[in-house]
């Protein structure tokens, strides 16, 4: 875990003038372009007049036409669109008598898009509308059209309808797709089904959320002479979505679904999505599968991977599969309940191989019929849900392993492996000298070491009071992971091989995977030239579902917590700054600031960055990530996602303090008097 030598990154910037390099177009809200370059520490200033129809989040070439020199600043112009990151945008319309104009809502600054009439679709003026750029010429105004006219009475649909917009993702299907779509028969063809292995006389059910639509995973299972043998069967969408066709270039484009909290926005159609792939009880469909032979014990001693079709016998709920673990009986309880230990042993093996045991909690929303949340749930991983999880695991990590082995003249194939690297040593140096302050040993001088480090202290502090703060430090030392042809493996689950096979219906790798490895099994090999680039478009796109998710739950929350104003909270300190800290809710999970000027009638309180806290320097109170305190709600920000905290002060903190923070109050009125 070497650090990086940014000595020839430096010297490699003065020589760029005249170069032109790709990059990512940031714009400020003063409306100044920057060019951010992938593994370049500078970026590219660019003034608006030298945008050429570029906007905020595209793919860009710009070429350098000054470099870094005495200011430290290459500026450039911007010569090729390459990939717009939002096409569709929300505003409002101002019509006249020959022409119409759209209007942006975003806080990034944009050009009017120019609105034929025969492009209103039904528009009047003054409309809340979704816009979306046709063409765009060099030095004119964008050309577009209305693609739907908003209704104003719900201001949360909008927010969430703003929030997939501005992440670059598409609300509706263009009528090319929708008519390839709509084009796919639903019988399942003769032919193609007698050249697949028949599973439908095997016991199949699928295990998914109560809400779930779009069933993309089943598990069969059968008594065999020397064990038993697993099927984890995939819905085979690439027999559907063919490449080149549009219905591709838009699952493409968009890269994954994106789950808000009210609503899905799904890469594919819903007749593909939740009709002809989804993998609903007492259907035939066509199923890309992994069959696993294991012994009586649990030890896999063969597989078979291939396209197949199945017949699922039932649909479970992860409620009613817990329910039958937790009680041992219920409908299909041994085979449930085998498969639970095999799911147990394979976590025990994987956590003795290396994988590190991060615990995650998802916040749900109960809503009413105007989609406003009434109530906040802490959703838990239970062993239903943990029993699908190793499975798909092991059915991802078989796929990656079968595929890693193939060369062709030598050559490896190019793969959408999902790769996760080791924890970056800037951050896990201080995150390792703060726990020992809490008296848990790190030893960081290997990657395994590392791995066993964070699950003895993960054990260790379960019940404790530094839990939360330990296990948050710890995730944010963990590099991300992401789709990439260069496999080296993924840390956090200790794989040497592992990609993405198992949700083609909400991930296009998935996709691609199921593209490659038939291409395997055909013997015919395409070496796709651009599977990187594609690798990289889908991380990027899956870091912006990521934030779209993360903004539409902090959306609610804050919708949630606009009727407690005033009330108070046991809460817990999730971060720390030089103005102020964050503090989450116990009981909703819902995050606020409490500014540090909200402090200053208590004491002067410094930042400790080493100790990821604030300390007082009279009282020596100190406001430490992970301590737990009473907040109270003062301000919700819609607009602005935004939760505002008070601390309170208890009436214990008062005894125990002797009322010092009274008496410091009354000093500075005495002293004010004088």
């Amino acid at each position: 875990m070497s650090k990086k030598n940014t000595g020839k990154k430096k010297a490699k910037n003065k020589s760029d003038s005249g170069n032109t390099l790709k990059g990512r177009l940031e714009i400020t809200r003063s409306g100044m372009g920057f060019v951010i370059i992938e593994k370049q520490e500078q970026d590219v200033l660019v003034r608006p007049n030298d945008f050429n129809t570029a906007m905020h989040g595209d793919t860009v070439n710009v070429r350098v036409t000054k470099d870094a020199g005495r200011s430290g600043r290459m500026q450039g112009v911007i010569t090729e669109v390459l990939e717009r990151k939002q096409k569709v945008f929300m505003g409002k319309v101002e019509i006249s008598r020959n022409f119409a104009f759209f209007i942006s809502d975003g806080d990034k600054p944009m050009p009017d898009i120019y609105i034929p009439l025969n492009n209103l679709n039904g528009a009047e003026n003054g409309a809340r509308v979704v816009a979306r750029i046709l063409e765009w010429e060099s030095g004119k105004k964008p050309v577009g059209e209305v693609v739907e006219v908003l209704e104003s009475h719900a201001e949360n649909d909008l927010a969430m309808k703003e929030i997939i917009l501005q992440s670059g993702f598409s609300m509706t299907f263009s009528e090319d797709v929708i008519e390839e779509t709509v084009r796919i028969p639903e019988i399942l063809p003769a032919r193609e089904v007698e050249k697949r292995r028949d599973c439908r006389e095997i016991l199949t059910f699928t295990i998914d959320p109560a809400d779930a639509k779009d069933f993309d995973d089943a598990l069969s299972i059968r008594k065999t002479k020397n064990g038993f043998e697993i099927g984890v069967h995939i819905a085979d969408v690439s027999y559907y979505v063919e490449p080149g066709t549009e219905l591709d270039k838009e699952a493409y484009h968009r890269g994954t679904s994106v789950y808000l909290p009210d609503r899905v926005n799904p890469m594919l159609p819903e007749r593909i999505s939740n009709e002809l792939c989804s993998l609903r009880p007492l259907e035939d469909k066509f199923t890309f599968s992994a069959i696993f032979q294991l012994s009586s014990k649990g030890d896999v001693k063969d597989y078979w991977l291939g396209r197949t079709v199945i017949n699922s016998n039932h649909r479970f709920t992860y409620e009613e599969v817990q329910e039958i673990i937790e009680n041992e009986d219920g409908l299909y309880k041994d085979e449930i309940l085998l498969l639970n230990s095999f799911a147990q042993r394979f976590r025990k093996q994987r956590f003795k191989k290396g994988a590190i045991n991060f615990s995650s909690q998802e916040v749900r929303f109960k809503l009413d019929e105007n989609r406003k949340p009434i109530g906040i749930m802490i959703k838990q991983s239970k062993d239903a849900h943990k029993l699908i999880e190793e499975f798909m695991l092991l059915a991802n990590r078989t796929v990656a392993e079968h595929i890693f082995k193939i060369e062709v003249d030598k050559k490896k194939l190019p793969f959408p492996y999902r790769v996760h690297d080791q924890p970056d040593e800037e951050k896990l140096t201080p995150f390792a000298a703060f726990a020992r302050k809490f008296g848990h040993s790190f030893d960081t001088k290997s990657p395994e070491r590392i791995a066993e480090s964070f699950n003895q202290l993960l054990q260790d502090v379960q019940g404790l009071p530094e839990q939360h703060v330990l296990e948050q430090l710890g995730i944010r030392t963990m590099a991300k992971a992401v789709y990439t042809t260069k496999n080296i493996g993924h840390y956090g689950l200790g794989f040497e091989h592992y990609c993405h096979f198992t949700s083609p219906i909400r991930r296009y790798p998935d996709v691609l995977v199921h593209r490659v490895l038939q291409e395997v099994l055909d013997g015919k090999f395409l070496f796709d030239k651009k599977m990187e680039e594609k690798c990289k478009h889908s991380s990027e796109r899956e870091r912006a579902a990521m934030e779209a998710e993360r903004a539409g739950n902090k959306y609610k929350q804050v919708e949630y917590l606009m009727n407690f104003l005033g009330e108070e909270f046991d809460g817990v300190i999730s971060g720390v700054s030089s103005f102020g800290f964050w503090a989450e809710t116990v009981e909703h999970k819902c995050e606020g600031l409490v500014n540090i000027s909200s402090l200053a009638e208590y004491d002067d309180f410094r930042h400790v960055e080493a100790d990821y806290m604030l300390a007082g320097r009279r009282s020596g109170r100190t406001f430490r990530m992970g301590d737990k305190v009473r907040i109270r709600v003062v301000a919700a920000n819609l607009e602005k996602r935004q939760l505002d905290y008070e601390w309170v002060i208890t009436a214990a903190l008062k005894e125990d303090a002797g009322d010092g923070a009274g008496r410091q109050r009354i000093a500075r009125k005495s002293r004010k008097k004088k």
